[in-house]
């Protein structure tokens, strides 16, 4: 997974540090208090999802097609706000048997900034430090929020860095979580408004994911090049990085939209 991450994650030197931080010291505890509760955030096309899936694929058998391995989306699972007290007892049903079934599972919540307020509280008991919650020992489970909230914040901290001359590889946690902290948790519109989850201090990681500059984006090409057989060429590789909208509109210097529409605007040229 390190190697991995280091050879195939572009621009996230703070990722990579606090995801293998969180993954080893939780993996070699034979014993840990509570699950591994990790919070994903930054804009789109940094790397979330595919951090996620990557993780899964190294940890569970199948990856994210994994029996043990649940997937949560609010659009999908949680459409209806008139509906959210039945979401919730479906939600802690949903948890509660899969943990019965096998303790190691993993869930991942997707779009975090789109769940209906109050309805993620309902899993509190399943992440805090207690030994036996409904009948079930669930301490060696893990966690993963995925959010693009704070990602406004995280892009303009990274903006004034630079302006400082601080290079990324210098950027640390401090410098950005009190950002994230306010778009993220006071946020009325956001998934995690008010919640015990923050309140009772039940995440152990907050992951900020940092806007992608144009070399990050290249590599994104290459990779992606690579990846679907096709002919790395230099004039391919510049022409779509230069397709790609930047901000601020008189630097351009991040990408509006990370690697996302990378892999369509390839087929461009093919």
């Amino acid at each position: 997974l390190e190697c991995d991450l280091a050879l195939n994650l572009v621009g996230q030197p703070l990722v990579r540090q606090q995801v293998m931080k969180g993954v080893r010291e939780f993996l070699e505890n034979r014993n840990p208090v509570k699950p591994l509760v990790m919070s994903f955030h930054g804009s789109t096309g940094t790397g979330k999802t595919f951090v996620s899936s990557m993780l899964v694929r190294y940890l569970f058998q199948g990856g994210l097609q994994s029996p043990y391995v649940h997937q949560f989306s609010p659009i999908v699972h949680f459409p209806h706000a008139e509906r959210i007290e039945q979401y919730k007892e479906n939600l802690k049903r949903w948890i509660q048997g899969n943990l019965t079934n096998c303790g190691r599972s993993a869930f991942l919540f997707e779009e975090m900034d789109k769940m209906h307020p109050g309805l993620i509280d309902v899993i509190i008991p399943f992440l805090g430090p207690s030994w036996v919650v409904y009948g079930t020992n669930y301490r060696k489970a893990i966690f993963i929020f995925i959010s693009n909230a704070g990602g406004e914040q995280i892009n303009e901290m990274t903006l004034d860095l630079w302006r400082a001359r601080k290079d990324r590889e210098e950027i640390s946690l401090q410098d950005l979580e009190p950002a994230i902290s306010k778009a993220v948790f006071e946020n009325p519109q956001s998934g995690f408004w008010k919640s015990g989850i923050i309140n009772n201090h039940l995440i152990d990681f907050v992951v900020p994911f940092l806007p992608l500059k144009r070399h990050h984006v290249k590599q994104c090409v290459i990779s992606e090049l690579v990846q679907q057989g096709l002919e790395v060429r230099p004039g391919v590789v510049q022409e779509v990085a230069d397709s790609i909208p930047y901000f601020p509109e008189e630097e351009k210097i991040f990408s509006s939209t990370g690697c996302k529409t990378v892999a369509s605007r390839i087929s461009f040229f093919f």
